[in-house]
């Protein structure tokens, strides 16, 4: 069992975002919660150049190391489940260079990463077992997000 998640975290900005914005909370799939939360904010960003949009997935993960890393400590748990900022730095990956701006490329990035980030394939599994700390919360999700972007495209190919 998980320990569970005291509210006065969500009040300290770090751990609200690393906790995506409440999402972890969840007792019910918090990672499948936080991809959902992904998506409104992808929306937010989705229209930028691709050069800017990859600068945020950047700086959002490398401050995702250190706010996964620090909410880690806090609940004195590695890669607690509510800890789903990893979810959304995933699902941004995913959607790299998405071809349309639709609810069904949206529905299929969402699939496709839940998918990968829940069946953790090498080396994802390896990742996610080996690495500590805040770079291993988000590296799975990262290498997650890196074969659902493949998918993506793939199929984009495939239906042009």
């Amino acid at each position: 069992m998980n320990k569970p998640i005291p509210a006065k975290l969500l009040r300290h900005p770090i751990h609200f975002v690393s906790l995506g914005f409440g999402s972890g909370l969840s007792p019910y799939a918090p990672g499948t919660m936080g991809t959902l939360v992904a998506i409104p904010l992808y929306l937010l960003i989705a229209n930028l150049p691709q050069s800017i949009y990859l600068g945020i997935i950047v700086v959002g993960f490398f401050l995702g190391v250190y706010f996964c890393h620090l909410t880690s400590r806090a609940l004195d748990v590695h890669d607690h489940p509510g800890i789903v900022w990893d979810e959304v730095i995933g699902f941004w990956i995913t959607m790299i260079a998405v071809p349309v701006l639709n609810w069904q490329w949206i529905a299929a990035g969402f699939v496709l990463f839940r998918f990968f980030d829940i069946v953790k394939p090498w080396p994802v599994k390896l990742a996610d077992k080996r690495l500590q700390g805040g770079f291993g919360i988000m590296f799975d999700d990262v290498l997650a997000g890196i074969y659902a972007l493949i998918c993506m495209q793939l199929l984009h190919y495939i239906l042009n």
